[in-house]
């Protein structure tokens, strides 16, 4: 069973820093493009960044580019989302979501490419 575990999320300032976990487990034994996407109250999720499996590639939504950084560390099955600068439009519930790949440096930002997904973590950016 397939299960992503995200954490991290809370109620910050707006300029202030915070970074997001995301710990799988029961992945099948391939490729996997690890990713982050943020859904804000009445509007669709959408794509915030995403990682290839080697670390090599890594791909952002303009709206984040520079405050935003994917990392991921296989040996521990986990992917951080590390955000700077965060603004009041940043909050949303965060999800993280894998994708099976064919190939060790694929990135993808389509969210029908993702198989599986997490519960999401909440952050909040307010004054």
């Amino acid at each position: 069973q397939v299960e992503l575990t995200e954490s991290g999320g809370g109620l910050v300032q707006p300029g202030d820093s915070l970074r997001l976990s995301c710990v799988a487990t029961g992945l099948p034994s391939t490729f996997h493009v690890m990713g982050w996407f943020r859904q804000a109250p009445g509007k669709e999720r959408e794509f915030v960044a995403s990682i290839s499996w080697n670390s090599k590639n890594a791909d952002w939504s303009d709206s984040v580019k520079d405050r935003f950084f994917i990392t991921r560390d296989n040996a521990k099955n986990t992917v951080y989302l590390q955000m700077y600068n965060l603004k009041p439009e940043d909050t949303a519930v965060y999800y993280c979501a894998a994708a099976a790949t064919q190939y060790s440096d694929t990135i993808t930002s389509v969210q029908s490419q993702y198989a599986y997904w997490g519960q999401g973590t909440q952050v909040t950016v307010s004054s």
